[in-house]
């Protein structure tokens, strides 16, 4: 460890006299230096975190790692996000005026420590600076209209029950997910977890989750923030919502400049490994990032960089390299659309469902399927919250006949997906609620059936998590799909494929087909599913792509 210090369990008295504790790793550099805080509700010691910790001394800064109220050695009672503003607030108080700390406070942190960053810069702080904000979550409700009702979500409250992390192991989570209604899953695991039964009884609108909203707000805020995520990132959507929203919105140009992107080819948990699921993304995928963010830090310290030309990093799948770029989106795509068609049926990947370039030229009618909430389409995972999907394979989930499979030509030429990926069907069920799920697959030479992304509407939800539409059965409507981002190159001979269906389980909840409050019974319908296709009703996916591509003079000019 050499002349580095750690203070351990220094403690922070809040406003309401609740005391938290914090671990305060000093750098070999004596007198004042800038202060990194970092606040986590899954324990503040580990070998990951030492490793962290002395890299950001090695740089000069004082690193603080802190347990949130009522984890590991805090006090007061954990209830999750709903403390940690005003928290965050008097903690960068406290270390701003330590004798060892030159007033600057920079916070940094993944997922939940990410997301109590924002919520925290919103009670502005005099002494925060900048922000490292790594797969931050987004508002409630915007990465999918049923994120809280997804039974992987209790799993998660499961493990940080108490104040230390618990053995999610111990429980039988497809026995537990199976479960219905879904208010009592908690009962099935043997643990209370009193919040689950808020998540449902309070809608999206009611005033129990507005304290977690922040992206409506970045106006307010006059910050330079370093954004990191991965293309697989469960909740990456929440990371391009904030880089987008503070470049546009943030208070000043100095903020507005400096804003930073980084994406690699990873999950949730980032920079950790250069295979994800079964793919090598090789060596050069991982970065060394405490040394990229030191940097960084110094530069908005220093207020030496106000103009940048390259502050977007993405990593591009395929050729597997590293590119930089001056903004994000990136310049020179276009949105190109694909149509869904088939002549008899789509019904799995023996099917004939194809995805085609040109417009539609006549009206091809609809394609069918059954969706039994008994039995839905699996979606790849581990059984726990930790990540939720990757790059998986599908070449086996992809024969059931609740999926409809459409699929285009081998590509002449690599196509490279660069932005935005949406899905415009037109759709209707025999039932008053149901859903929509849409995935976006590159089918590689071998059959691997690589998942790049996907995306769900529930038909209640269709104009937003605020809003309830009833639905009548049979109606003919069209929905939007979105799928987030991707950057990713379908090489020359692969197929792109779109699968869709009316389940991801355990993903997201299954819709049980009925009106009312779902998750309070175990009714259900059986659903008769339609997607329609042909000049009339389009049904298309819309994917951004980089120019320069023949086929795209041919078939699809770029939208103006």
């Amino acid at each position: 460890m050499g002349n580095h210090m750690i203070l351990y369990d220094n403690r922070a008295k809040m406003g309401d006299g609740t005391e938290l504790s914090s671990d305060i790793y000093l750098p070999e550099r004596k007198g004042k230096n800038p202060v990194i805080l970092f606040r986590t509700p899954y324990g503040k010691n580990s070998d990951e975190l030492l490793e962290v910790a002395r890299g950001f001394n090695k740089a000069g800064f004082a690193f603080i790692a802190n347990d949130v109220r009522g984890r590991g050695e805090s006090d007061g009672r954990f209830t999750p996000y709903f403390s940690e503003a005003n928290d965050g607030l008097a903690l960068i108080g406290h270390f701003a005026a330590e004798k060892w700390s030159d007033g600057n406070v920079i916070t940094w942190g993944a997922s939940y420590s990410a997301r109590i960053q924002w919520l925290t810069a919103l009670k502005k702080p005099g002494h925060l600076k900048g922000m490292i904000s790594i797969v931050s979550p987004s508002d409630p409700f915007v990465e999918n209209p049923t994120v809280y009702h997804s039974p992987m979500n209790l799993s998660w409250l499961f493990s940080l029950r108490g104040r230390g992390m618990q053995n999610i192991n111990s429980v039988n989570w497809e026995e537990v997910y199976n479960h219905l209604p879904l208010l009592d899953l908690p009962e099935k695991t043997g643990a209370e977890i009193p919040i689950w039964k808020e998540y449902f009884i309070n809608s999206p609108a009611s005033d129990f989750w507005k304290p977690l909203f922040y992206q409506g707000k970045m106006e307010s805020l006059d910050i330079p923030v370093m954004h990191i995520s991965g293309w697989y990132d469960d909740e990456q959507i929440g990371t391009f919502i904030n880089y987008e929203n503070m470049r546009k919105q943030s208070g000043s140009a100095f903020s507005r400049n400096n804003q930073n992107l980084i994406v690699g080819p990873w999950g949730h948990a980032v920079n950790k490994d250069i295979i994800n699921g079964h793919l090598d993304f090789g060596n050069d995928s991982k970065l060394d990032l405490v040394s990229i963010e030191s940097n960084w830090i110094n530069g908005i310290l220093e207020e030496k960089n106000p103009v940048q030309k390259e502050r977007v990093k993405i990593f591009l799948m395929g050729p597997n390299k590293w590119m930089d770029f001056e903004d994000w989106p990136i310049k020179n795509t276009s949105m190109v659309k694909l149509y869904l068609n088939s002549r008899t049926d789509a019904r799995s990947v023996n099917g004939d469902g194809e995805l085609q370039f040109e417009p539609p030229s006549h009206d091809a009618g609809n394609d069918q399927f059954t969706y039994d909430p008994m039995n839905p389409a699996t979606f790849i995972s581990g059984e726990g919250f930790a990540q939720i999907g990757g790059p998986d394979d599908y070449s086996e989930i992809e024969t059931r006949k609740d999926i409809l499979v459409y699929t285009t030509e081998p590509m002449k030429e690599s196509l490279i997906l660069a932005g935005k990926l949406k899905g415009k069907i037109f759709v209707s069920s025999s039932c008053k609620d149901t859903d929509f799920t849409m995935m976006i697959i590159d089918s590689h030479l071998d059959g691997y059936s690589q998942r790049l992304q996907d995306g769900i509407v529930r038909l209640r939800h269709r104009e937003g998590p605020f809003k309830e539409l009833p639905y009548t059965p049979e109606d003919l409507i069209e929905i939007e799909v979105d799928m987030w981002h991707m950057f990713h190159e379908v090489k020359k001979g692969h197929r792109l494929r779109v699968e869709i269906s009316s389940s991801a389980f355990p993903k997201y909840a299954r819709n049980q087909n009925i009106w009312g409050k779902q998750y309070a019974t175990a009714e259900y319908e059986i659903a008769n599913q339609k997607v329609f296709h042909g000049m009339k009703y389009p049904s298309r996916v819309e994917l951004q792509v980089l120019d320069g591509y023949e086929w795209q003079n041919t078939f699809n000019k770029p939208e103006e």
